[in-house]
């Protein structure tokens, strides 16, 4: 299914978020494999905005940690652990984690260099993390509560399908 993107680029977040959420919806319809939807998740994302890394790390319960998932820009670190860098600290958190200068987060780890700011949003399922959605900009200080509304908001579809998913 082909899928194009009418977002005017001078609206303000907010309403391209809104609109995100209901064209996520309408993407996802009728698919059931979860690496093909979280894929187009990201695409859709990365179009959107443009940011330099939009994907996803899921849970591995078996090595305790999270593997690189779907997404969209350069190549990417491929396990994050506990305790290093913000993808860990929504992990572990349970919650939206935004990071105006990765430079001065403890712990940050660079996956790439160009890497300004990052948010990342936990996925729960059942009451549990099992997976983040990571978004990194090369602009400093890019993301604000604005955006974390929004990409909790865009989250949220893939929690309530999730379970629906092989």
């Amino acid at each position: 299914m082909a899928h194009t993107l009418d977002i005017p680029s001078d609206a303000p977040r907010s309403a391209q978020y809104a609109t995100l959420v209901t064209s996520l919806e309408h993407l996802l319809e009728g698919e059931d494999v979860r690496v093909a939807n979280l894929a187009n998740a990201a695409s859709l994302l990365h179009m959107a905005f443009g940011w330099h890394w939009v994907g996803f790390y899921l849970v591995d319960p078996v090595r305790d940690a999270l593997v690189l998932g779907p997404f969209q820009g350069p190549v990417a670190c491929t396990r994050l652990f506990r305790g290093k860098g913000v993808c860990a600290a929504a992990w572990e958190r349970a919650e939206t984690v935004v990071v105006p200068d990765v430079e001065a987060f403890p712990g940050h780890v660079a996956c790439s260099s160009l890497s300004r700011s990052e948010v990342v949003v936990p996925i729960r399922v059942n009451g549990e993390v099992v997976g983040v959605l990571d978004v990194d900009s090369v602009v400093l200080a890019d993301f604000g509560p604005e955006d974390a509304q929004g990409l909790e908001a865009y989250v949220a579809v893939l929690e309530r399908l999730w379970n629906l998913w092989r």
